[in-house]
């Protein structure tokens, strides 16, 4: 962790607000972004209890329009795109010829043959790439790279939607639903000042919330105007630290840890993302329908108690044989005591199995458990 930005990374358009925050900052996907304000568990338990602010302007943001966007989203992603409904949003899986995972991402289907795919801001380029790869074959089409013009910022927890309600400057457009009639992964248009915004409701920590897509020009004032809302509600700005543990609380998955191209779906609990039953060729199709191969790791939850956690890397093991890896591991802010995920043998995936994980040397009885370790009270 750093204060003092790489030479080489890129900055969010909020940094310099950042920067005025006190926040510390670590190179991520290639650029400087916050990863934390002061406290982290401060910010975690802010967006379980309030609401938490992030900047997410590091995503990157493919535009895919034409009258061919339907059907080559269908066949560059591994999900059915084309039957998504206008103003809907949906998880997919980009994968390789080999079933392998370049990315998970977000496609928002924003207006008639018109679609923004979010992915991931270390495998911008490996998508971009992909897509337009993929595009040969499709005439009516044009695939662009606007991540440059988008800033994203995510107002999450249970009172993220009275934040957004009081924000001055930020109205709904004509026609289309107001927040509270938004349902989870599903979207509406607003604007903000002079300047448009899509407001979808979708997120990464397993609280309600939303995520704001807004022209980069416009992000400075949207964030002060949010923050000045939140303040009387408990809004905090919230760091990647936290974020971590958040997601990994939710049991959502992160890409170069339980995400990968050495990774099926189906060993990353991710198998239903995959529209088998969809007309026509995808990339990855024959490598999926074969199946996994003989002794592929799975992932799982794993939950220990006192207070050493497992971390990315820790070996897992049945008595004195090596099993598995975790992928993410912490001590949860919420429940008190340590999660971890982990991809181990095929064998050793029933709930409540005994295990062990080498920390450091030491070995710590750890159960598998479900997943998600943690789910919000929905209303």
């Amino acid at each position: 962790m750093s204060d003092t930005p790489s030479v080489d990374s890129k900055q969010s358009p909020l940094h310099e607000l950042h920067v005025a925050a006190g926040a510390s900052f670590t190179d991520f996907g290639g650029w400087q972004m916050p990863v934390s304000y002061g406290s982290d568990l401060t910010e975690h338990h802010a967006v379980r209890n309030a609401a938490g602010i992030f900047d997410v302007s590091h995503m990157g943001n493919i535009s895919v329009t034409g009258e061919d966007a339907a059907a080559f989203l269908d066949y560059a992603l591994a999900g059915k795109l084309s039957t998504t409904g206008l103003m809907q949003a949906k998880y997919s899986l980009l994968l390789d010829s080999n079933g392998g995972i370049i990315d998970d991402l977000i496609v928002y289907h924003n207006a008639a043959n018109e679609y923004a795919v979010v992915v991931n801001a270390g495998n911008r380029d490996a998508a971009f790439a992909a897509f337009s790869e993929r595009a040969a074959g499709f005439k009516n089409l044009t695939v662009r790279d606007i991540s440059d013009d988008v800033a994203i910022l995510a107002i999450q927890g249970p009172r993220a939607l009275e934040v957004l309600e009081t924000t001055e400057g930020l109205r709904i457009m004509e026609g289309q639903p107001a927040l509270r009639d938004v349902k989870n992964y599903w979207s509406t248009a607003g604007w903000f000042g002079d300047g448009s915004v899509l407001i979808a409701r979708t997120g990464y920590t397993g609280e309600d919330g939303f995520e704001l897509y807004v022209d980069e020009a416009d992000a400075v004032g949207l964030w002060q105007a949010l923050l000045v809302a939140g303040e009387p509600l408990g809004l905090t700005p919230a760091g990647l630290a936290s974020r971590d543990t958040l997601r990994l609380e939710a049991g959502m998955p992160l890409y170069g840890h339980e995400l990968g191209r050495d990774i099926r779906p189906a060993q990353a609990g991710l198998g239903r993302v995959v529209a088998l039953t969809k007309e026509g060729d995808f990339v990855g199709r024959g490598a999926i329908e074969a199946g996994l191969p003989d002794g592929a790791r799975v992932l799982v939850g794993l939950v220990t108690e006192g207070r050493r956690a497992g971390r990315a890397g820790y070996a897992v093991f049945d008595g004195d044989t090596d099993v598995g890896v975790i992928t993410s591991g912490a001590l949860s802010p919420t429940l008190g005591h340590p999660i971890a995920m982990a991809m181990v043998d095929p064998a050793l995936t029933e709930i409540g199995t005994e295990l062990t994980i080498d920390v450091r040397g030491t070995r710590i009885p750890a159960t598998v458990t479900a997943l998600p370790f943690y789910k919000r009270e929905k209303n």
